[in-house]
Formats: structure tokens, sequence, C-alpha cells
């Protein structure tokens, strides 16, 4: 007996369409974020009262108008074009559709949208907010929720076949809603699934990267763990054990491995499964394999998965053993479920075969594991893509916490501690940060880079080596290196962490947000992430050593301190600085612009608060004064020629005529050179020049030659002869009692030569106690 009569079928089926022609002229007017009309002339003046605007030339009796969609239209439309994407053909054109849970002509609902396929239907109510807010109570929605449903699925049932599977989705887009609260509750009860901005810009993601192989993450997201149908999958396998692991090798169909597949991103979708680890997809690399496939191409190397379905387990039926080995033949019995497969590595295989045309008819190898929670996932998925150098530097800094916060070794925590307050501010809605620092694949308008970079060089965070903390962590961080509760301590540290920081965004966003939301802020850029949060770590280290805070001083307090700073560093920026510093900063690109940020805010500060005059600022300031340059480096000089004098006539002394062949592996090396440096002053159109071999020493050849000669004597001398110990050996206060202690300083020198011999890198060059180093030998050479 039918559920409803068949006069309600027909109103149904009649806002439904599938209709390829008209539904994509469907979804490119719902891409748009307009609405769009054709009305009478006459009527043109009324609607543009209403917000209305013309936006092309009047037709011969029509006039096309449009206005922007409510945010409550666009979400709605914006779910729409999404299972399109996803592939749904059968689809509501109109928004009045309703569907009856009964066949009582007022037990209806009206439903936003409706995606309907072979084997599965959506059912989709959409709740929005322009703005992120609390959700109101949802409380007597769900509690009917159930029975409702029940009445949906009968009625899709009579329409579209017994088989289909039908799943309610409650869409929401800048709603806050508490996971543990009564509302959800009752809405888990019913099976149903929540979609959020998350899962919208999942999904988004998942659309580009994926294209239609998207479809099948998409059904292990929604479906995971649900059976596709009762019967089982069977098929041949070999059971055998690895350390404590069981594990299953097979071949299996491509087609099926989608179905059950189930790739764990690094996404705040899924983030009820953490830990998570994948990155997306390649498109480039998908589209490749899959032309691979097709034309013949294979993949000998196995797919390696965990089943993960707790409620519907495999099944493992031995058929033989042989006595030589300790695995065993059978058959596996796989419960037909979506999203019982994590796929820990070979994503990119797997889905290389959605689009092809051996999807069904082809076998791919498989090693299965049975129940491996995340983390030792997590570990397999490391070892694989650390040995094959796949894992992106921003994904790796991402997983640090998972995979360090319960290391043994102090230096691996602090790790773990600095990836998870990232992430605190990233997720937090408190936080001012809040979605804006990409995390894992959930991309946003900041890097996780710069934020790590800041936090391990801010002493905000304890530095360690091994298990033994720098002095400075003891001092400064806001981490207690005593508490050996190593877990209670992460947790009460990043909680000051993120709370200063928070404090600090704060500030700039609401007392100076014409700076933090500049289009190039000095703050919220990533060039501006690593100086504004290195400079709170500087002025925390500063409040320290004139003991106006310590390290265990309340956050509130010690913020109160800081933004006396923050205040001269931001006035300035808003109301002194000139266009031509301005733009002189900001054009800043490279390694090293972070810095010269950092430093710029410093010196700014130390403007107004000379006191604040921090060791790493005076040594920058001392290695941009032009004079103390011009000073090491014309003694650098001097010292360099007076090297290479002693070093040739002592040898020349010697050994006579014959000297250029005792060095004569020096030689060619420095004969190779003189060839470049001629070829090269050829090819720049500077004409033929003649440079000799003697001309090409360096500062480690000259060095090389002192030590094997260092007491060396000629054949003949008289007493004033001095040996290359004579006159090379300079204490550089560790004394001279050896050759390597003597000559410790041509190394000194031959990294401060470098420093004046690259005179773009201004924050590489010298400052005053290099030069002071210089004059001293100089001294020695020219007494």
């Amino acid at each position: 007996m039918a559920f409803i009569d068949q006069t309600k079928v027909a109103e149904i089926e009649n806002k439904l369409t599938n209709d390829l022609s008209y539904l994509g002229k469907l979804y490119k007017a719902k891409k748009s974020s307009y609405q769009t009309i054709s009305v009478d002339h006459s009527l043109v003046d009324g609607y543009i009262k209403e917000g209305w605007e013309e936006y092309t030339k009047p037709l011969k009796t029509k006039t096309k108008l449009r206005k922007p969609k409510t945010h409550s239209k666009q979400f709605e439309d914006d779910v729409w074009c999404q299972f399109y994407e996803l592939g749904y053909r059968t689809m509501n054109f109109d928004e009045k559709l309703c569907l009856y849970f009964s066949n009582n002509s007022c037990d209806k609902k009206q439903i936003d949208v409706i995606a309907i396929n072979d084997d599965t239907a959506f059912i989709v109510e959409c709740k929005s907010s322009e703005k992120l807010k609390k959700a109101p109570s949802y409380k007597d929605e769900f509690e009917l929720l159930g029975l409702r449903l029940d009445g949906f699925k009968k009625v899709l049932h009579q329409i579209f076949g017994r088989n289909l599977k039908v799943k309610f989705v409650f869409a929401t887009r800048n709603l806050r809603i508490d996971q543990d609260s009564e509302d959800m509750k009752r809405f888990i009860s019913t099976n149903s699934f929540h979609y959020n901005n998350n899962t919208y810009s999942y999904l988004s993601s998942l659309i580009k990267n994926y294209k239609s192989v998207a479809f099948y993450q998409f059904l292990g997201l929604v479906f995971k763990n649900e059976l596709i149908s009762k019967d089982r999958i069977e098929i041949p396998a070999i059971k055998g054990e690895m350390g404590t692991k069981s594990y299953y090798m097979f071949s299996i169909e491509p087609s099926i491995l989608l179905k059950m597949g189930f790739i764990l991103h690094r996404t705040k979708a899924n983030e009820f499964e953490l830990p998570t680890y994948q990155r997306l997809l390649v498109p480039s690399r998908l589209s490749g394999i899959t032309k691979f496939i097709d034309e013949g191409g294979y993949f000998p190397n196995s797919i390696i998965i965990n089943f993960s379905n707790k409620k519907h387990k495999t099944q493992f039926e031995a058929s033989s053993k042989v006595s030589s080995s300790s695995s065993c033949f059978g058959t596996l019995k796989i419960p037909n479920s979506y999203g019982i497969a994590y796929i820990i590595d070979g994503q990119h295989r797997v889905y290389g075969y959605a689009n092809s045309k051996y999807k069904n008819s082809n076998t791919i190898p498989v090693v299965a594991f049975d129940s491996l929670d995340t983390s030792e996932q997590l570990k397999i998925f490391m070892d694989i893509n650390e040995n094959q150098k796949a894992v992106s530097p921003s994904l790796r800094l991402d997983l640090e916490e998972d995979l360090y916060w319960s290391s043994d070794r102090a230096d691996s925590r602090i790790k773990a501690l600095r990836s998870s307050i990232i992430k605190q501010l990233a997720n937090s809605q408190s936080s001012p940060l809040f979605e804006k620092i990409s995390v894992g694949e959930d991309k946003a308008v900041l890097a996780f880079k710069p934020f790590s970079t800041a936090l391990s060089a801010s002493d905000l965070l304890p530095s360690a080596k091994g298990n033994q903390f720098s002095d400075n962590a003891i001092k400064y961080s806001l981490y207690n290196v005593s508490n050996h509760d190593h877990n209670k301590e992460m947790y009460n540290s990043r909680k000051k962490i993120v709370h200063l920081l928070t404090l600090c965004y704060d500030f700039v966003e609401q007392e100076y947000s014409d700076i933090y939301y500049a289009e190039k802020s000095f703050i919220f850029s990533n060039r501006g992430t690593f100086a504004f949060i290195c400079l709170i770590g500087s002025l925390n280290r500063h409040l320290v050593d004139k003991t106006k805070i310590t390290k265990d001083t309340d956050n509130d307090k010690r913020f109160e301190f800081i933004k006396s700073y923050l205040y001269s560093l931001l006035e300035y920026l808003r109301n002194t600085i000139t266009e031509d510093e301005k733009e002189k900063q900001l054009s800043l690109l490279g390694a090293g612009a972070d810095v010269k940020w950092l430093r710029f805010f410093q010196s700014i500060i130390n403007k107004s608060h000379p006191d604040y005059y921090p060791a790493e600022l005076v040594d920058w300031n001392e290695r941009q004064d032009e004079e103390l340059q011009n000073k090491g480096r014309s003694l650098g000089v001097d010292i360099e020629k007076k090297m290479k004098s002693l070093v040739l006539d002592k040898m020349r002394s010697i050994y006579g005529d014959v000297w250029e062949l005792e060095i004569n592996s020096i030689k060619r090396e420095c004969q190779n050179r003189a060839e470049q440096e001629m070829e090269k002053h050829y090819k720049e159109g500077l004409g033929k020049k003649v440079v000799h071999w003697t001309e090409m020493f360096n500062i480690n050849d000259y060095k090389t030659i002192i030590e094997k000669y260092w007491n060396k004597l000629p054949e003949q001398h008289n007493g004033d002869f001095k040996t290359f110990e004579k006159d090379f050996a300079i204490d550089v206060g560790e004394g001279i009692g050896s050759k390597s202690k003597s000559l410790k300083w041509i190394s000194f020198f031959n990294s401060y030569r470098n420093l004046w011999a690259h005179e773009g890198t201004k924050e590489k060059r010298l400052n005053k106690e290099e030069v002071a180093f210089i004059e001293k030998v100089h001294s020695h050479f020219y007494k």
C-alpha cells in the first residue's frame, strides 16, 4: 500500500528535475551572487525602489533587473551548487518544494534542497546568519525530526525505490552550535548530518582538488560506517602478523575500495577523528594517474589501509595453513560499508581509478591493518612519507602536536606545544585570529609557519636540547620547567601564551583597526606575524629584566605593562610614519624581511622608551654603521695582504724556485679560479683580463699552508728567519698552547671577511665586537 496518494507524488515530482540542460542553467544562476528577473518596462521604477537595478540594455518589451541575494538565499544556493558539483542530477528547482511525512495533507514541510542519484538522497534544511553568532534553540524542530524523517524516507522510497539511502542534512552558516547541547544530542540520535562552515569549506576544497572524485570522500564523510548493503564483500586473503598487529594482503576492485575508503584529511571538518594527517590530492597528479592507468599503466606497490569500523567488524575464515610459515590463507569478509577503510598510503592511486575505464575490471594490491587507532596510523604515514620526503613543511608543523605531545624528550614536547598554541589561536572562537590561520588542509589568509618560527624565537616558549632547557627558558618563558607533570604544564602554558597573544592582537584589532585591517598590514600579515610575536617576547624579556614582572605574573597585569610599549608602536604607525618610510618597509621581500620588520618595530619603541634597547637591536644598529663597516673592511684588507705577503715570502725562502711545486694542488685550484674569473670578465663585455694564479688565494688556502709548514725552516738559514708559528700564532682568549688554538683566529677572521664581502646584506655586516677583533689581529701584524 502506498504511503501517500498519487496526487501528492505528482506534486513532489513537479518540483524536481533531472533535465541536464535546465539543471546547468539553474547552476549558473545559483552560482551568481545576484537574483535576476525580467519585468515590463512600466514596472521598473517600482522594483528599483525595492533595491533592484538594471544591468543590461532594455529589451523590446522587458527590462532585466538584479539585486544581491540575501545571505540566507545565497547559502541555500551555495549548498544546492555543491550537490550539483558532487554529481547529483535529480534536484529541486523550486524552493517551495514540500515533502509529506504522512498521507495527511497538513503533514508536510518545506525543504530547501533535495539531491538524488541512483543510490543516495539528501534532504537539506538550511539555517544561516550574516555574521557569526550563537545559534538559537532548535529543540522543537529536532524533537519532531525523527518522526518527520521516517515519513520523508517512506515518501522517497515510494517514488524512487526502496534501495535509496536517505540522509537528512542540517546545514548552517555562521551559527555556533554547542555539539554537547541537548539540541544536538536529539539531532544526532536521528542519524542525521550537521553541515557547518567547516563542512562547506572542506567540500569546496574537495571539489576543487578531486573534481568528480570528491563524491566518494563525501559519501564516506556523511555515511561513515553505515552499511551499503547487508551482504559482506568476500575476497581471498592472506593473514599475517607484524609486531603485535594483524594484517591482511589481498586484491580488490578499485570501484569497491572507492566506496569503502576514507581519507583522514587534516581539516576542521574531520576534527572528531583527531589526530588526522593526510593532505588533499594534487589535481594535476590525479588526472595524470588516470591517464597512466587508461594507457595500460599499473602500480605494483600496495595500498595501505586500516579497517576502522567498530560496529561492523571484518571477519577472517582460514582455509589452510602451512607449517613452514605463521601466515595463513583464507577468506576475508568485509562489511559493505561507507568509510570503513582509512587510506593511510596510496590515495592518489585509489582515486586515480575513479574516472578510469578499468575501475571495475582491474584489481589493486592492498595491505590492510585492523583496528589501528589514528595515532598508530599517523606513525605509519609519517614513517612512509619521511623516507619519501612527501610531507609538506606546513603539514609537518601541524602534525607536531599529535606526534610529540607525550614524548620523553623536552625539545619534542615543546614542538608539540608550539603547534597546539597556533591551532588554539586559529580555532578558538574567542581569538581575533579565529579561522585566520591555515591549519592542515584548511587554508586561510595567514600561514602556519610564521607563527611557528616566531614562537620559537620569542622566548615565550622555552627552548630545549634533548631534556636540557636553556637559561632563557628558565628565566623568561611562560612554561614552568620545574613542573614534572609535563602534560599538566603543557596545558597550563598553552593557556597562558594563547591568552597573552589574544590580548595583544585584540588590542590592535579593537583600538587600531585601520592598521590591523590595512590592505598591507604591519600586524595582520605573514611578515607582521613574525615581527609582532617576537616583539611581544622581546618586551616580556625586557620587563622581566627590569623586575617589573616575573614569569609568574598574571597575564592581565603582564599585558598592561606590554600595552604601553605597543601603544607607542601603533601611534607611530598611525600618525608619524612617512609615506617613504612606510613604502620602504612594506616593499621588503625575501629572506630577512621579517627580521627587518622586527628591528623596525623595536627602533620605533626605543625612540619613545630609551630604556628599551635590547641587545639584538644594539647589534643591528652597529651593523648599519657605515663608518664602522668601512673601518673593519679597511683593516681586513690590510690583514689579507699581509697574510699573502708573509706566506709567499716564507714559501720562497724555504723551497726556493720549487716552492710552487710544493703547493701544486693549491696552485691548480687557484689557476682554475683565475680561468673562471677571466672568462666571467670577458662574457660580461669587459674585454680580456689577465689574472695571475697568485691573485686567487683565499683565506683557507693560507691556513692550509700555515698549518702544514708550521715550524718548517729553510735548509740553510740564519737566526733571523721567522717560522709560520712565530708570525701567525695569535691568542684569541684561549691561549696558544697548540697549533689549533694558535690558528683559531683565522676561522673567525674568514667568517668576518665574508660579512664585509657581501655589502647588500646589511643585517650580516660587522658589529663593534667583531671590528675590535679585527683591530687586534691588525695590530699583531702591523706593530
